[in-house]
């Protein structure tokens, strides 16, 4: 499992202009199954996705789609842990 930590490098101006664009990527990938949560960071200085792939060779190349990315609007920051506890029996069959 992996966490994406995307850290805003333009104003939120500039943000916004690729905000939809960034969405639909979002949905193409929910929809795939790669991705199980997204949002913005609170203060709104970036975003966080929590996905699941097979390698981070993999979560790169998705990143390497998104609008933010494409465009330098973001940085992103990669973590990879392994889940040993979960809130309840769903999500763990969801994870693993």
């Amino acid at each position: 499992m992996f966490i994406a930590v995307l850290t805003y490098k333009k104003p939120l101006s500039e943000v916004d202009r690729f905000l939809a664009a960034h969405r639909e990527f979002l949905a193409k990938h929910y929809a795939a199954g790669d991705f199980i949560a997204s949002g913005p960071q609170t203060p709104r200085v970036g975003g966080v996705i929590m996905m699941t792939a097979d390698s981070r060779k993999a979560v790169d190349a998705i990143i390497a789609e998104d609008p933010f990315h494409i465009n330098g609007i973001a940085d992103y920051q990669i973590v990879e842990f392994t889940p040993t506890m979960f809130a309840n029996d769903s999500l763990q069959s969801i994870l693993v």
